[in-house]
């Protein structure tokens, strides 16, 4: 059954569900298994007609497959044509549900962060990281902290608990997105984390913008390239030495060089945050 081979193959590129598939050529949510009760961060579309062939991703990994029941050279040309017609019409329908994702997160963000009040520095997370709450506020016990872009437009919203745990609004936009702690006067910061970016301005006064993980630093120093044309920019990456290809320190050189910024590296394994409270031990 083209349904359950369809199937198969997304739980080999590690996007498995319980759902039941239905190829009708209509995009589709769904709950990747592993991910949390009630999320639907999978999307599909799966067309079972004539050769049976489809897509399917995650907007949470931003990850997307296309599969065809026949291999490419076993196409006809008209066959072929008709296929990539499929993943062009499976890409725009995919664009297009993004973007309501992103209105709905838009819409939720504002509410839950208008109706928040601010966060203490009591806050568990702030207390193990011995950083202060500059701007967050707090929702159900978790610290909120805002995704906002150059113009100041609120997008997404991270949330972290006491032990550490982070999550972001389902559907929510974070590409190019940051949270900025102090006012750039001649140098501007960029960290990953939150608590990175707190222990840097609370040591040096320097304003930091938030971009949230590695694979964000280049959107986020281009957009604050183009907001600040003549600041001082300087990457502060998290120094990864445990993991394979060191992704903060990485991604933070690339993100350096695309501006011609600074960077800065801890000179330990680990984060900004890490560093500096060894230091004062």
């Amino acid at each position: 059954m083209i349904e359950s081979e369809f199937k198969h193959v997304m739980a080999q590129a590690s996007l498995g569900t319980k759902d039941t598939i239905i190829g009708d050529g209509v995009l589709h949510r769904f709950h990747v298994e592993g991910d949390s009760k009630g999320q639907k961060n999978g999307w599909y579309i799966l067309y079972s007609d004539g050769v049976p062939a489809g897509s399917f991703g995650s907007w949470k990994t931003g990850e997307t497959h296309s599969w065809c029941a026949k291999a490419p050279h076993d196409l006809t040309p008209i066959q072929c044509a008709e296929n990539k017609q499929r993943i062009e019409a499976a890409r725009q329908a995919r664009e297009a549900e993004g973007k309501v994702r992103q209105q709905e997160a838009r819409n939720k963000a504002l509410f839950i962060w208008k109706a928040a009040p601010a966060a203490p520095n009591s806050h568990p997370y702030l207390s193990n990281k011995e950083v202060s709450s500059h701007g967050l506020r707090i929702h159900k016990g978790l610290l909120v902290i805002p995704l906002r872009d150059g113009s100041g437009a609120l997008h997404s919203l991270q949330f972290i608990d006491g032990d550490g745990n982070k999550r972001f609004l389902s559907g929510g936009r974070k590409a190019g997105c940051y949270f900025a702690i102090g006012t750039p006067a001649d140098t501007l910061c960029i960290a990953e984390g939150y608590a990175t970016a707190a222990s840097i301005y609370d040591s040096t006064g320097h304003a930091v913008a938030v971009a949230f993980d590695a694979g964000n630093l280049m959107q986020v120093t281009q957009a604050l390239r183009t907001k600040f044309p003549l600041i001082e920019i300087t990457l502060c990456a998290d120094n990864d030495v445990h993991t394979d290809g060191n992704p903060g320190l990485t991604k933070a050189r690339e993100a350096a060089a695309s501006v011609g910024a600074l960077l800065s590296v801890p000179p330990m394994a680990g984060d900004f945050n890490d560093f500096l409270r060894s230091a004062s031990e």
